[in-house]
């Protein structure tokens, strides 16, 4: 199975930056110049699944606060509208998320070379590489023999979320 296919132009990640409003990480860059995942987003023009998938966390939290709750914040509200402010929030002060393959995302901030990749799926987040060297060797190799490394830079909001699991379900 072919994993990667060919890599974009300094053009065209600028483009995609700038039509998503990310920037993405160094370390993106540069592997992004070079190849993409052949199952991954193609960046060159607007892609509903872009989309789709950069709006995903905050479907994904919206409907686990459906039936969960994070005791980071504090007490559930009881009205839907309620509980939704709290999760875009949240979102709002948290660093956005660029998908790279399915529910695999590495967060745009800090803008710097070793930012770890989440697999996240609402409140099921975890990190999945320690950056994304690991990610892939993970991802495309067997995620068994190849460890997650011993070091995750911590992201605001998405570390806490991958290593508190404070969640209640009701």
């Amino acid at each position: 199975m072919e994993y990667w296919s060919s890599g974009y132009t300094q053009s065209q990640l600028d483009d995609a930056q700038e039509r998503y409003c990310l920037r993405f990480p160094p370390d993106l860059i540069d592997l992004f110049l070079d190849r993409q995942p052949a199952d991954g987003y193609d960046w060159s023009v607007e892609n509903p699944r872009i989309r789709a998938m950069l709006a995903f966390p905050m479907d994904m939290l919206l409907f686990d606060v459906e039936h969960g709750w994070w005791l980071d914040w504090g007490e559930r509200p009881s009205k839907v509208e309620e509980r939704k402010e709290v999760v875009s929030r949240a979102l709002a002060a948290a660093p956005a998320l660029i998908p790279l393959c399915s529910h695999r995302f590495i967060p745009e901030v800090p803008c710097l070379t070793g930012n770890p990749v989440f697999s996240m799926h609402g409140f099921d987040t975890i990190y999945y590489g320690s950056n994304l060297q690991n990610y892939f060797e993970r991802e495309f190799g067997d995620s068994r023999k190849v460890p997650l490394g011993n070091i995750c830079r911590r992201i605001p909001f998405w570390s806490d979320l991958a290593e508190e699991h404070h969640i209640k379900w009701i």
